[in-house]
């Protein structure tokens, strides 16, 4: 089962690279995030031609989150779900090949000390929370996505220029180790434990090019699968180019049994009857 995962800021802005990406490395699930478009914008026929099923919670502007697989999804989820009024769509979850996938898009927090500073340490915990109300570390489930958040000093190209910013504060490292201590392993770092491997660039002052970047977009896996990875890289190519997002997706590859039928998609791109989204979570389709 090849994984990956893609902040591709803006699928319309997007979308010719995303389809050819697809199409070029044809991974068996892929999450995306920062979709940026309404439900009715989602390039739904352009992704059905690939052969990919799909799941997405959608919002206008910013945030949305998505899952796409070659193979059938079920039990399509939404939201963290706690009773808490939360109108952004940064979470959903499905089931491929028996594998639980979670595709997040963590707050970026803004500046420290702010409002979105602390739903950014709220949303972060209240993750937490919801994966010990659903979930089990003995089961297999792939957390995925934009964290926001760099978790130690090789996934920085310079500690002190960013230790007090919102993506390596020491307050969001240590919410992120409580999540991670749920159970999960940072598959990249089992294959790869040396400094310089990033996920994004900032597009300002030469970030790519001069190589100052952040290891932020992860790819977590309970003991089950984790146990099954075979290599985890970052597609840095894919952050050359015209128009490129920011991020670049990261691949991880693991041992896992597939399906022995493809997803069913729908050629004319209509999606299959949509379930209820959660409470304030935006639209739900897949």
């Amino acid at each position: 089962m090849k994984l990956a995962t893609w902040n591709v800021n803006s699928i319309k802005a997007r979308l010719e690279r995303l389809t050819a990406w697809l199409a070029r490395h044809e991974p068996d699930v892929l999450c995306l995030q920062e979709l940026k478009v309404e439900e009715k914008a989602f390039p739904r026929e352009e992704i059905a031609a690939l052969g990919y099923d799909y799941a997405a919670v959608c919002q206008r502007t910013y945030n949305g989150v998505a899952i796409l697989s070659r193979w059938p999804i079920s039990d399509v989820t939404s939201g963290i779900d706690d009773g808490h009024e939360d109108p952004q769509a940064r979470l959903i979850a499905a089931t491929v090949a028996g594998v639980r996938v979670l595709s997040a898009y963590f707050p970026n927090g803004e500046r420290i000390g702010s409002d979105k500073w602390d739903y950014k340490l709220e949303w972060m915990t209240r993750l937490r929370a919801h994966l010990d109300a659903r979930y089990h570390p003995d089961q297999p489930l792939a957390l995925c996505g934009d964290f926001n958040v760099a978790p130690d000093e090789r996934d920085v190209h310079d500690v002190r220029a960013w230790t007090g910013t919102t993506l390596f504060h020491p307050d969001v490292r240590d919410r992120l180790r409580r999540i991670q201590d749920f159970g999960l392993v940072d598959v990249m770092r089992k294959h790869h434990e040396e400094p310089g491997i990033y996920s994004w660039w900032d597009y300002r002052m030469l970030g790519f090019p001069k190589n100052n970047g952040l290891r932020i977009d992860h790819v977590f896996a309970t003991a089950p699968l984790a146990a099954k990875s075979l290599e985890c890289v970052v597609d840095r190519e894919e952050r050359k180019g015209k128009l490129p997002s920011d991020h670049a997706p990261v691949v991880a590859t693991f041992d896992w049994p597939l399906p022995k039928e493809r997803a069913k998609v729908p050629r004319d791109g209509a999606a299959a009857a949509d379930p209820a989204p959660a409470a304030g979570q935006g639209s739900l389709f897949r």
